[in-house]
């Protein structure tokens, strides 16, 4: 039984992943139809978002239930994008602080949770533009963005890597999941980690 998260920013890999390794098991990356019609900020909006995540969240749990794994393009708990765009000045600090309330609360009630391993794609700028730029499917129109987000999204996931004891893998695995993956962990829903987790948010990078 696990719960596996694939990340990376916006053309880094991680769809076509998914879907190459883990097609039977996919919590897909999805975005609420009526977002754009939502304030910016404000904790109707922080709530909006954690909801959404939550039922992704959700999700996860149903697939594991139903075959014994899930892995999800991109993280539900989604709390690292928020962070991210505080930290390039393109989000209010006070919406990020929203958004961290109702998060642990989610958390709390267990409607939110830390997944069971988690595979970070890094890739470099050139790569990534023109990975973007053959994708033809999809409208990248925030690529030049998140691509700034990546160093902060790198010391996010380096962050959780040690409040989780591991669980973090700097590639995506050519093979796939192993067969006889089972690495869950009892910190899905630990607060004093999740606490302990973003308290460390605000050492500098060394």
């Amino acid at each position: 039984m696990m719960i596996v998260v694939v990340e990376g920013i916006s053309a880094a890999g991680k769809t076509t992943w998914c879907r190459s390794h883990g097609q039977s098991y996919l919590i897909p990356e999805t975005l609420p139809a009526d977002r754009k019609a939502q304030p910016l900020t404000g904790i109707a909006t922080a709530q909006y978002w954690t909801d959404w995540n939550a039922k992704r969240w959700g999700d996860a749990l149903q697939m594991e239930r139903e075959k014994g794994r899930a892995i999800c393009d991109t993280d539900p708990l989604k709390l690292h994008y928020s962070w991210c765009l505080c930290q390039i000045g393109a989000l209010p600090k006070r919406q990020w602080e929203l958004q961290l309330q109702t998060t642990r609360t989610a958390l709390q009630e267990e409607r939110l949770g830390f997944a069971d391993a988690y595979f970070v794609k890094v890739i470099d700028y050139l790569t990534a533009k023109q990975q973007c730029e053959e994708d033809t499917s999809r409208v990248r129109d925030r690529f030049e963005l998140h691509f700034r987000l990546q160093p902060f999204l790198v010391r996010w996931y380096e962050l959780l890597e040690k409040a989780l004891g591991g669980r973090v893998l700097w590639r995506l695995l050519d093979d796939g999941l192993p067969a006889d993956a089972t690495l869950a962990s009892e910190l899905r829903y630990d607060i004093n980690v999740f606490d302990r987790f973003v308290s460390s948010l605000e050492t500098k990078a060394t």
